[in-house]
């Protein structure tokens, strides 16, 4: 396939980037905004109403007719109200104008969005407010301007706020330390996210005869194919043309918008791809995901594919997951979590680390609520996903060090890092200084943590609200201890030794898949929370309150708004699921199954009736079989009716959560495994929905 264009002239083209805007706007007003990016400052409105008008000309000047205030509410998903750069004169004619009061604020709906009691339905007023820090871009032929999102008695109503709030409360608490180590150059600190998105491509024409896929993006029957992952032989492997084609055409347009689309391959089912783009800062990397997964949808519905991003959409193969490299950084450009050639020496590292294994220990349960979801409660603990259980990977080196630090004894270096492949022709590298274990929830990999437990469809803000909150508190306790002592470098290594030994228990260098680490894991006292539920039930803890509180990332009322929200779609998910099997059970399945037993019923009278020695023992038997299994089914389909009836009575948002997760989940189970022995036995031309095999092995 030939390149028909220069991607350094395409990459950012629709976006209004730093290098537009010094470039259209007058270099008092570029400084201006440039010091509100960098340094927080208020945004005076006279350099508003300039930089809108260079937008907008710089908008209309690419096609576009309309602006929207670009948010994320609660939804998980993004939300846009469009309005066009119109203004009647009174010739009767228009002008195209955009105000910087436009830019700065907006007011949507916000009575139909979740609120967890925030706002009542006859409450509508809601604002969203510009991010100057994330740049604005077209798309669909729209100016698109990333902005918060809040009620109109100022609580947040969106992923992005807390995100920045957490932003700043690490940067905080960064160069506090920082300083104390002799640093005077650094002013801002950065976390940062690369965040591998995995995804399914199906047929759209198979997609659309499922009901299940189309109102909950997963299978809810669905019996094995014969193939599924089991000879390995499409992981990496070569890539077929079709999607060839969609990669490439998906990498464009990310491109376009600026989005850091670095490498792309096959994943380990069937059907299944990966596309990982290169870090930048967390907030720009939470919108660029968000986009990336809607520019998926988009792009393969134009190549005659449908984009699935449900955590899993197939049973019995593995599902998709999101892996959040997480880094910190200065705005000198040094990575805090880089350990240097000698870290065994490197302080300033150990103490970060001992921030981050000290916060992952003491906060490990909000980790696992940020991660939970009724699509990832598939994955985690599945042998495709690290379990639900939360701990850290720091590979031999670093838990050598660790070792000496906590023992008192002097760490000796393992110089064995030549890798020598026994071939002349074959180059001689130094490897890395420790494997990697992809079994890991939290797992070091060089310069940065990689938290694998993420679900595919999941917005990355809320685990990077939480990673970024609680290291900052870690590093704001470090900070308080360390600008009293008198002595900085003995209090600094006494620091660092008392973390790393009172919460070794977090760390598990191992296979966390095994029973046996399950095991482990209780008798250290760590959390294993199995379903969404169950983890949520530990969100509102006065620890959980008092660290969102200290740090001014949500209050005590926004707590508890996501907390009715995230249980809320919990239940809401499970009944739309429960729903929809009664739906395909009761119009499809039912009368499919009826009408195969009628024919076999009917081809063995036949039989008979031509010849009584003509056998027709198959028919009969595997009509008796079929027979057995309706009833079954008829009965579990009872079963789950009356499951839902029951929901109907229960009330109070973690009992009903419980109740779905415990019973309706059990019920619709039940009613699966019957389905889909049915299909097994039943003829492909009487089955009324494609196959597992048609599906994952059509493109």
């Amino acid at each position: 396939m030939t390149t028909e264009f220069s991607v350094p002239e395409i990459f950012g083209s629709l976006v209004f980037d730093d290098a537009t805007m010094k470039e259209r706007l007058p270099k008092q007003t570029y400084k201006a905004l440039k010091k509100t990016i960098q340094d927080g400052d208020v945004l005076d409105l006279n350099v508003a109403n300039i930089v809108a008008n260079a937008m907008k000309d710089w908008a209309v000047e690419r096609g576009a007719t309309h602006y929207t205030h670009w948010f994320q509410p609660m939804t998980g998903i993004t939300a846009e109200k469009h309005d066009s750069f119109i203004n009647p004169t009174d010739d009767g004619r228009v002008i195209m104008e955009f105000s910087g009061k436009e830019l700065i604020k907006g007011e949507p709906d916000a009575s139909s969005f979740p609120s967890g009691g925030i706002r009542a339905t006859f409450e509508a007023r809601g604002y969203t407010a510009w991010d100057p820090t994330s740049y604005a871009f077209i798309k669909d032929g729209t100016l698109c301007i990333p902005t918060a999102f809040c009620s109109y008695t100022g609580e947040v109503l969106d992923k992005k706020t807390p995100l920045l709030r957490s932003m700043e409360r690490i940067s905080d608490e960064a160069v506090r330390v920082l300083r104390l180590f002799g640093d005077e150059e650094t002013t801002r600190v950065v976390t940062t996210v690369g965040p591998e998105q995995e995804y399914f491509l199906i047929d759209k024409e198979l997609y659309e005869q499922r009901k299940d896929l189309i109102y909950t993006g997963r299978t809810l029957f669905g019996a094995k194919a014969p193939k599924g992952q089991e000879l390995e032989d499409h992981y990496f492997g070569v890539i077929r043309p079709r999607v060839v084609e969609f990669m490439a055409d998906l990498d464009r347009e990310l491109w376009k918008l600026g989005i850091l689309a670095k490498t792309k391959h096959n994943e380990v089912a069937p059907a299944q791809h990966e596309l990982a783009p290169i870090f930048t800062t967390t907030n720009l990397a939470t919108d660029h995901n968000q986009l990336t997964m809607e520019i998926m949808k988009k792009t393969a519905e134009k190549h005659g594919m449908v984009c699935l991003l449900h955590e899993k959409p197939f049973a019995g193969v593995n599902g998709s997951g999101k892996h959040n490299n997480w880094s910190i950084s200065t705005n000198t450009g040094k990575n805090l979590l880089n350990p240097g050639k000698n870290p065994a020496e490197n302080t300033q590292f150990l103490l970060f680390l001992a921030a981050v294994v000290k916060g992952v220990d003491e906060y490990q349960e909000l980790l696992r609520i940020s991660v939970a979801s009724a699509g990832n409660d598939h994955r985690l603990g599945a042998n495709e996903a690290p379990p639900a259980i939360i701990s850290m990977f720091l590979g031999d080196e670093l838990q050598a060090i660790i070792d000496s630090i906590v023992e008192g004894t002097k760490y000796s270096a393992d110089d064995r890092r030549k890798m020598q492949l026994g071939s002349n022709v074959l180059p001689d590298f130094v490897k890395d200084t420790t494997d990697r274990n992809r079994t890991s929830p939290f797992a070091f990999t060089g310069n940065k943590f990689e938290f694998r437990s993420l679900g595919s469809a999941l917005n990355i803000a809320c685990p990077n609200v939480m990673l970024n909150t609680i290291v900052a508190e870690e590093i704001s306790l470090f900070a308080d201890e360390l600008e009293k002592a008198d002595d900085f470098d003995s209090a600094v290594k006494g620091l660092i030794k008392k973390a790393f030994t009172e919460h070794q228990r977090i760390i598990f260098n191992g296979d966390n898949y095994t029973d046996e680490w399950v095991a482990e894991a209780e008798r250290r006292g760590l959390s294993n929370l199995r379903s969404t539920p169950e983890a949520f039930s530990r969100y509102l803890t006065d620890k959980n309150i008092s660290l969102f509180e200290k740090h001014k990332v949500y209050t005590k009322k926004e707590l508890n708004a996501r907390y009715e929200i995230m249980l809320e779609n919990y239940s809401k998910v499970i009944n739309i699921e429960a729903e929809t099997m009664l739906d395909m059970s009761k119009k499809d399945i039912l009368p499919a199954v009826s009408a195969y037993v009628r024919e076999l019923t009917d081809t063995a009278l036949s039989k008979k009736t031509l010849s009584e020695s003509i056998p027709c023992d198959v028919e009969i038997e595997l009509a008796e079989k079929l027979s057995k299994l309706l009833s079954c089914f008829a009965r579990k389909i009872t079963a789950l009716e009356e499951a839902l009836i029951k929901a109907k009575d229960i009330e109070g948002v973690q009992a009903l959560a419980d109740f779905y997760q415990g019973t309706v989940f059990a019920a619709m189970s039940e009613l699966r495994a019957v389905g889909d022995e049915m299909e097994v036995n039943v003829s492909s031309e009487y089955w009324p929905y494609p196959s597992y095999g048609d599906m994952l092995f059509s493109i």
